[in-house]
């Protein structure tokens, strides 16, 4: 057995039926429903979907991160290693929080303090979660910024946010998440505010940072691209909802639920770059708006925008179902997928 197979033997995160409910001006609202997802030790997970489809609210109900005055309640089970979330402690949490589990968010910038410098950060993130000193705790940061591909890491430790690039700001915050050595790095769209070359760069030191530490990943992102590049198998949300999940192979090569599909036919097609003969085709677009949540029917959350949608997709709860004949990975919340069971 090698050693990735080795770390995959046992589940790291494991996340079984979810909910998540909130107060509004308007009453209670179930802004998660049902959500199930697995990462083992040292794999890399994905979840896509659009704006609003519940990606950013799954990690917040993860790391129980929701203000108390906006949270109703949490239902299901959220366990790391075993330990069920829910039924724990907040010092508790906190210790899991940048411990077992750490975050890198959307944006580098909104994560560093502008007024300290970026290695004091670092430092003072180890000397609160661990029991290094100041000294063991600097040299460990100035090898985190050396493995992030830093150039000068003594430069850049010195440096205040504002001095770096957001590529460089994106690095510092990813050596941050690695500072107490978590079993698993939650990525919040780390890409999106980069242009390419740099996406690219960050998307490849994830997977270094996998191989080299064996730290598991759970990035979010609404780009199948990302997906394709780095993950080995990802969630599909729309409304609150996994409406599909599998292998990274299974499901871009073999969707089955419309909204997987439609997401796929928005990637840009530039075969005419090349080929003359292919010729320019508009790009694709998913009719309508995103959900309500507020206002739900009984039947799909996707039906008013599917372009596949009957009466009994209006009428009909669809229910997350294995998908024949792959079986084991590949699942759709969807009635009209005749491979279900």
């Amino acid at each position: 057995m090698n050693v990735q197979s080795a770390l995959h033997t046992k589940s790291l995160l494991k996340v079984e039926n979810l909910s998540t409910r909130i107060k509004t001006t308007e009453g209670s609202l179930t802004v998660l429903e049902d959500v199930s997802l697995t990462i083992e030790k040292g794999e890399i997970g994905a979840i896509v979907g659009e704006s609003g489809s519940g990606k950013s609210m799954t990690i917040n109900s993860i790391l129980q991160l929701l203000p108390k005055n906006l949270l109703e309640n949490y239902s299901g089970n959220i366990e790391v290693d075993g330990e069920n979330l829910l039924t724990i402690g907040e010092k508790k949490m906190q210790e899991i929080r940048g411990g077992k589990i750490s975050l890198v968010a959307q944006n580098a910038m909104t994560s560093l303090d502008p007024s300290y410098r970026v290695g004091k950060q670092i430092v003072e993130i180890m000397l609160d979660k661990t029991n290094s000193t100041k000294t063991q705790a600097k040299e460990k940061a100035l090898d985190l910024l050396e493995h992030m591909g830093i150039d000068e890491p003594e430069r850049i430790f010195q440096s205040f946010p504002h001095q770096l690039s957001g590529g460089l700001r994106q690095r510092v915050v990813i050596a941050m998440s690695l500072a107490c050595e978590p079993d698993l790095i939650i990525a919040d769209e780390p890409t999106s505010a980069l242009d390419p070359t740099v996406q690219l760069q960050v998307l490849d030191l994830f997977q270094k940072i996998n191989r080299k530490f064996g730290t598991a990943i759970l990035i979010i992102t609404h780009d199948f691209g990302v997906v394709a590049r780095i993950a080995e198998k990802v969630a599909v949300m729309y409304a609150g909802q996994i409406v599909e999940k599998g292998t990274t192979e299974e499901v871009i090569f073999n969707p089955k639920h419309p909204y997987t599909q439609s997401l796929l036919k928005c990637i840009p097609n530039l075969d005419w770059i090349f080929d003359e003969s292919v010729g320019k085709k508009p790009l694709f677009q998913i009719k309508g708006e995103p959900l309500n949540l507020m206002h739900l029917s009984e039947g799909c959350r996707f039906v008013n925008r599917c372009h596949v949608a009957n009466d009994m997709c209006h009428k009909t709860k669809p229910l997350l179902k294995k998908v024949k004949p792959t079986g084991l990975n590949h699942s759709v919340r969807c009635v009209l997928n005749e491979g279900g069971k």
